[in-house]
């Protein structure tokens, strides 16, 4: 079952908008040819240098360059030196904002958990390698999906450094889905 694409158009408002949106959206990643369709169940918004949990909020650096650029682009980055994190840039261009997609549902050819950031990319086989693709490419890819019934919104995990904006409700789940992940 090949979907159209989601067109960049899409990934331009900002991020906390976007971020509902792609609940229900298909996450496709070409794996030695083969295609792994996911079902996008949780998000995170990361709005901009005035968030202070966004990477960008300390300026644009090498690891942040991604971020200031056209919306639609993937930005992956690692955290304690071991787990990749997925995201997609959004917004204006020079507007740093992006999401985490917390968690997918496996739709095929999928082995493995995907009920957190980390383990999606590793089951997926998302590495650092997909820095900067766009997802108008044949590699990785999103296409429309069911949305959910009911959107949950809560505060985001693990940002609890960043002040006022950790308490932002900036995290969203499909909250008829088994595979959102358990901060």
């Amino acid at each position: 079952m090949k979907l159209p694409k989601l067109p960049l158009s899409f990934f331009q408002p900002e991020a906390d908008n976007v971020a509902k949106a792609l609940l229900g959206q298909y996450l496709v990643l070409k794996l030695n040819d083969i295609p792994q369709r996911t079902r996008i169940v949780e998000t995170e918004a990361y709005m901009g240098i005035k968030d202070l949990a966004c990477h960008a909020s300390k300026g644009r650096t090498k690891r942040t360059e991604i971020m200031f650029g056209p919306a639609g682009f993937v930005y992956v980055y690692l955290i304690y030196g071991m787990y990749n994190m997925f995201n997609i840039v959004v917004g204006d261009e020079g507007d740093p904002q992006a999401v985490l997609i917390r968690a997918v549902e496996p739709q095929e050819n999928i082995q493995g958990n995907t009920n957190g950031p980390g383990k999606l990319c590793k089951t997926l086989g998302i590495t650092r390698a997909h820095n900067g693709v766009s997802l108008q490419d044949s590699v990785i890819w999103l296409e429309p999906g069911p949305k959910p019934k009911k959107i949950i919104t809560t505060t985001r995990v693990g940002v609890d450094y960043a002040g006022e904006w950790a308490k932002k409700p900036l995290r969203f789940y499909d909250a008829a889905s088994k595979f959102v992940s358990k901060p």
